[in-house]
């Protein structure tokens, strides 16, 4: 009869060291970002209203190019943040918010100065929702697995860049906002008024 009493030692515990703690962290927030991202963006598909079945096909005759400009006329004119408005410019807002939040600017938001002004109410600053806005839209496209290995990189150069330079340039939409995270300010600046045409001088 063999002894039971002896028990048999249990797996080691994982430890994992110290230094790598914060790449686990860093690497944990991102994909969190990622998660509420595409919940956004389910959310979004989720609430666009079913194609009709009923809409009638394009004749083999029609060409490609005619079929897709009617197409177009139909359905929603653009994707871009500045083309909605009320509850759909209110829930691209919150998707943009959590991708600006929680992976831009911890990973690109660098230092605040006055060569490089930023303003947390960017939301607040039309060009600036408009300049992100379309940053995020070709972050999702380039960074999607179809965009291929180089997607990435065409990001980082392509629209990134440009994007930083314009954005947070001394003379762009936060020159009147915080250059110090002990001075904050904010600021909208004033744009021009448009002309009125008809008018007597």
């Amino acid at each position: 009869m063999s002894d039971t009493s002896k028990t048999t030692p249990g797996p080691e515990p994982f430890r994992v060291p110290d230094g790598d703690l914060d790449d686990l962290a860093s690497t944990l927030a991102k994909t969190m970002a990622e998660v509420r991202q595409h919940g956004v963006i389910l959310d979004r598909l989720g609430s666009e209203p079913a194609p009709a079945s009923a809409e009638p096909q394009p004749a083999d005759d029609v060409p490609a190019a005619q079929a897709a400009d009617s197409e177009q006329a139909d359905g929603p004119a653009s994707v871009f943040i500045l083309a909605l408005g009320g509850e759909a410019y209110a829930v691209e807002l919150a998707a943009l918010s959590n991708w600006v939040n929680y992976l831009f600017l911890p990973v690109y938001g660098r230092e605040i100065s006055t060569t490089r002004p930023w303003c947390a109410q960017w939301h607040e600053h039309p060009e600036a929702v408009a300049r992100l806005h379309a940053l995020w839209l070709a972050w999702q496209q380039l960074t999607d697995a179809e965009a291929g290995l180089s997607g990435p990189s065409t990001w980082h150069r392509d629209h990134l860049d440009q994007v930083l330079v314009h954005l947070r340039a001394p003379d762009g939409p936060f020159a009147a906002c915080t250059t110090s995270p002990t001075r904050p300010n904010h600021r909208v600046l004033a744009t021009p008024a448009p002309e009125q045409s008809g008018l007597a001088a």
